[in-house]
């Protein structure tokens, strides 16, 4: 039972971690990734649709997005929508699809993206140690004699540990990312 409690903590530590890696996957980088467009939603017949699941996304150039809907009648509601997202880019119309050039990254805007992605691995971290927290309680619950339950708390600590540091490897490579040009 003890076993199937820290396989429990460890699978919810890393479904936070990969939650963290599709957070650090929007945060805009000198290059361009179709995944900075996961948040738009597109009100498609009444309905907000993921502009993943309505369209085709490409990167024809390291500064190009290219987004060419399934659907050409569209293309307005698309241009709305992501204009309306607050992700700072300028989407431009053509006959077929619609075309984001991203300006180059100030200085600037790197460090404040460097501070945003510090605060999203502190909520990672944050998210990991309620894994932590639940799985000590969950131990605890059980009654084992005290060795075994201070054996059990200290693997739960060592995953910990091992996930936290995956944590700041992963925040590390982002940093690195975000301030090369």
């Amino acid at each position: 039972m003890p076993d199937m409690i820290l396989l429990e903590t460890e699978e919810k530590m890393n479904k936070s971690i990969n939650a963290y890696q599709h957070e650090l996957a929007q945060v805009r980088t000198g290059r361009a990734n179709p995944a900075i467009l996961d948040s738009v939603f597109v009100d498609y017949y009444g309905v907000p649709t993921q502009l993943k699941q309505m369209s085709a996304i490409s990167t024809p150039e390291a500064t190009q997005l290219y987004i060419k809907p399934f659907d050409r009648s569209t293309l307005k509601d698309i241009q709305t929508a992501i204009s309306q997202a607050n992700l700072g880019l300028n989407p431009q119309v053509d006959a077929t699809g619609i075309r984001i050039v991203l300006p180059p990254m100030t200085q600037e805007r790197r460090r404040e993206l460097v501070k945003v992605v510090g605060k999203l691995s502190e909520e990672a971290k944050v998210a990991v140690r309620n894994c932590r927290r639940d799985g000590n309680e969950a131990l605890k619950k059980l009654d084992l004699p005290e060795d075994d339950e201070k054996n059990y708390l200290e693997d739960v600590q060592k995953l910990t540990d091992k996930k936290i540091q995956e944590i700041e490897k992963i925040t590390k490579q982002k940093e690195e990312e975000l301030m090369s040009i």
